[in-house]
């Protein structure tokens, strides 16, 4: 990866940023910091060096009710299910058709699996904005809801087992 990734700063220019996306580039600008501030969200950005962010995502804590997953995801789990929403995921258009949504994911993947183990988690959960988006979560091993094709999830264990993290 050619960009760093870190946690959201005041020293992060997010003033340029723009996904194509009016309501994700907003929730950039006017929200991840007070979303920190208030611990309700957790923003991590990519940027190369000059602090201008060409890419995000925040994680949360969440809870997903058993009977709203794949049957797979949810099967020995209790009614609740502890999860990290992968709440927003964002790249700058320069990027867009670089293959950079993958990698993108497998940054804010490979950080939920740690926080999972830690602050015990059983699934990382989206809620697709639109249907490309679940389209692209669906390529990347989400499983979609039985009720909601844009709620989707994807088991913690799974995602450490292709990290080699047992």
């Amino acid at each position: 990866m050619r960009f760093r990734s870190e946690r959201l700063s005041e020293d992060h220019n997010v003033d340029d940023f723009a996904s194509g996306n009016d309501a994700l580039d907003d929730w950039l600008k006017r929200h991840a910091h007070h979303a920190a501030a208030m611990n309700t969200g957790r923003t991590f950005v990519w940027h190369s060096g000059e602090d201008r962010v060409v890419a995000y995502f925040t994680l949360a804590a969440h809870r997903v009710r058993r009977e709203n997953v794949a049957r797979r995801a949810g099967r020995g789990s209790p009614i609740e299910i502890p999860a990290v929403l992968l709440a927003r995921l964002a790249l700058h258009t320069n990027l867009h058709g670089q293959g950079l949504g993958g990698e993108l994911l497998w940054d804010a993947l490979t950080r939920t699996v740690a926080a999972g183990s830690i602050a015990a988690a059983r699934l990382i959960v989206v809620d697709a904005i639109d249907d490309n988006a679940a389209d692209f979560y669906e390529h990347h091993g989400f499983l979609p809801s039985p009720d909601d094709p844009h709620l989707l999830v994807q088991k913690l264990s799974d995602i450490a087992r292709s990290l080699g993290i047992s």
